[in-house]
């Protein structure tokens, strides 16, 4: 069964891997840059700072961590134990791949930490603002960075699916975390 899983997988990724053109080549590789997204980074910071005010630095604290966390798992727990290659590692996919730049980043691709990072983040921030509109803005941008990651050759699909799933877990934890955070603060003022 995780043969055929896995063989799924590749021919997925084969496909939507070969779906490319100069245009996205340069518009994935743009969104898949971390630096790309530092002006969104200062537009949340800046509204989490006018919208929570005095909890700013805690909603702050509480999304570094979230970061942290989402990163460290996705290694230490997935990449580090399951060592699975990435695409652009694979000796019988090496010369099919389209790789972007030619930069094909580590050895082992499961999961993706963009998608965990960026799910995490999507997650968080949602429940945090419980706006329907600002949540699908949110979650299409996690989307479409961990998309970007197929595209360039250095995700399988599963990859990229199970990092989404990972990052909304713990999204979701640490945000419940933040809330009974806020609810021990707030016994504590009355």
């Amino acid at each position: 069964m995780i043969e055929l899983l896995k063989d799924w997988d590749s021919q997925l990724f084969i496909f939507l891997n070969g779906i490319h053109s100069p245009f996205w080549d340069t518009v994935m590789w743009w969104v898949s840059g971390t630096k790309s997204w530092i002006p969104l980074y200062i537009i949340l910071v800046a509204y989490i700072i006018y919208n929570q005010r005095k909890r700013s630095l805690l909603t702050l604290l509480f999304i570094a961590i979230l970061v942290v966390l989402a990163d460290q798992i996705s290694v230490h727990f997935f990449k580090d134990v399951f060592q699975r290659l990435r695409p652009c590692h694979q000796p019988e996919l090496v010369d099919i791949v389209h790789l972007v730049k030619n930069k094909c980043g580590g050895k082992y691709g499961f999961v993706s930490s963009h998608a965990t990072n960026t799910f995490a983040i999507a997650s968080f921030l949602s429940l945090l603002f419980k706006n329907k509109y600002f949540s699908g803005f949110i979650i299409f941008w996690a989307a479409f960075v961990s998309y970007s990651r197929i595209y360039l050759g250095v995700h399988f699909p599963f990859d990229v699916l199970c990092g989404a799933i990972l990052g909304t877990i713990i999204g979701i934890l640490v945000f419940i975390a933040y809330k009974n955070t806020l609810l021990k603060i707030d016994k504590r003022v009355i």
